[in-house]
């Protein structure tokens, strides 16, 4: 009988190996799995390759994780806003290194992980600093740049409700990059406000199957999502 579901966030947690690579769900608050990363900082794995949309709200989620200084690199497309203050003093010290990637780049190259493409030619940051070091070939009469997939160790990813199967809903914007890191990643564990019986899921409304997902953990809903975010 296939079953999922991990009865605690620190299970679901468990092995996560020193120097992993991990996607983490999440557009600001928006969809950010909070319950599992305070989970990985009490796991205590160090050395982490971390991915993600942005670098970190106030002092919270993400922001907490690398304020730990176990995070040794970030891959992110906008690291930097008025709250980043956790992430812009770890960097501007030596003590994070950073990956600048677009916004565009940065989900295409996590979708071509799942899809299993090799790499991919795209027109976004040719000619600018982001560019340098990477192939570059003229299409069509306009120029591209080479990019290439990103992969992952785990991806911690949140939705709305989920089966024993590892079949996922989400909430509205809380989607953003999960179905896609679902896909990338070697195991993908996946917090839910609800979980539901087998057959309870409309198929036409499953966003991510269970075939991505490894893990299963209820989480309930809070008032107020990281750094104050309205909760998704």
């Amino acid at each position: 009988m296939i079953n999922k579901i991990i009865p605690t966030v620190e299970q679901a947690l468990a092995n996560i190996h020193d120097g992993a690579t991990i996607m983490i769900g999440g557009f600001g608050g928006a969809g950010q799995p909070a319950e599992l990363i305070d989970a990985l900082i009490e796991q205590g794995a160090r050395d982490l390759v971390i991915v993600n949309n942005n670098a970190g709200n106030g002092e919270t989620g993400l922001a907490a994780l690398l304020k730990t200084k176990r995070v040794r690199k970030i891959i992110c497309s906008f690291p930097r806003q008025a709250d980043s203050q956790i992430f812009d003093g770890l960097y501007r010290a030596g003590e994070l290194e950073l990956e600048l990637v677009p916004q565009g780049n940065l989900a295409e190259r996590i979708r071509a992980a799942g899809a299993g493409i090799g790499a991919f030619f795209t027109p976004t940051g040719y000619g600018t600093e982001l560019a340098k070091g990477k192939e570059t070939r003229e299409i069509n009469g306009k120029m591209y740049v080479l990019e290439h997939p990103i992969h992952a160790d785990v991806a911690l990813i949140k939705a709305e409700r989920g089966d024993r199967w590892g079949n996922l809903t989400y909430r509205k914007t809380a989607r953003n990059f999960g179905p896609i890191m679902a896909s990338a990643a070697k195991l993908t564990i996946a917090s839910v406000h609800e979980i539901v019986e087998l057959g309870s899921l409309d198929p036409e409304s499953v966003i991510t199957p269970g075939l991505f997902v490894h893990r299963v953990v209820q989480v309930p809903r809070s008032a107020t999502g990281p750094a104050g975010f309205k909760a998704a």
